[in-house]
């Protein structure tokens, strides 16, 4: 079994950003069969951490790991095909890449996978597919998928349509802190969707999207204050 006291001390190098020690340590797990340490180890060629970048090499350490059932490495081998680093571009693979990770229970592949069904990049649009996966990852407390699921049902897209449900989800995605979770909430009290039409809240909501960046909702602040309606 490998040491604990090793992945410890070698977690702690890598936080102290010692990484030329810390990856000799996971380098050294990595031989003695712990799969996430050879995971860590293709992280660190991915990122350049203590030695030269080297996406070929990444992608050989994450292959080992991920045939081990390592989901990190899954995930970021879909990273690397997606964006064609190191391997030449194919969402294909880095869809069934994501779906790997995703079945593990990772939230951020949950979403990406949920992502990719719901446009048909690697695979062919699925909108239930893309529902069930947005709904896995918002289970696991990933804001952009409640906003993502909420508007599947705002549309009636993939689920039955319901604005109660939408607006629940776009407030558990907006008090996560999503600014497109936020902008949506404000547009359902704004319009009385799923809820009663409350103007205050609606600016509320629309207010804190804009403070995040979001450039509608920066839009229609600028626009409220132009005419006077609102003190920003």
């Amino acid at each position: 079994m490998p040491n604990s006291k090793l992945k410890t001390e070698a977690l702690e190098l890598f936080n102290a950003k010692e990484y030329p020690k810390a990856l000799e340590l996971y380098q050294y797990l990595a031989q003695q069969g712990d799969f996430s340490s050879l995971a860590t180890v293709g992280y660190f060629y991915h990122n350049g951490l203590g030695v030269e970048k080297n996406y070929t090499k990444a992608i050989a350490y994450y292959e080992k790991a991920s045939d081990a059932g390592e989901h990190s490495s899954s995930y970021n081998l879909g990273l690397l095909y997606l964006k064609g680093l190191g391997v030449e571009k194919n969402s294909v693979k880095a869809h069934e890449y994501y779906l790997k990770a995703a079945t593990k229970g990772m939230p951020q592949a949950q979403f990406d996978v949920a992502l990719m069904f719901e446009n048909g990049e690697g695979c062919e649009k699925n909108y239930s597919e893309s529902a069930f996966w947005y709904e896995e990852s918002a289970k696991r407390g990933n804001a952009e998928a409640f906003n993502n699921l909420g508007a599947l049902f705002k549309e009636g897209i993939g689920v039955e349509q319901s604005d109660k449900k939408a607006y629940i989800l776009f407030k558990q995605s907006a008090t996560r802190g999503s600014p497109q979770g936020q902008f949506n909430l404000g547009a359902m009290y704004d319009q009385g969707l799923g809820c009663e039409t409350n103007q205050e809240k609606a600016i509320e909501w629309c207010r804190k999207a804009s403070f995040q960046g979001h450039q509608k909702a920066k839009d229609i602040m600028h626009r409220m204050q132009q005419d006077g309606q609102i003190v920003f």
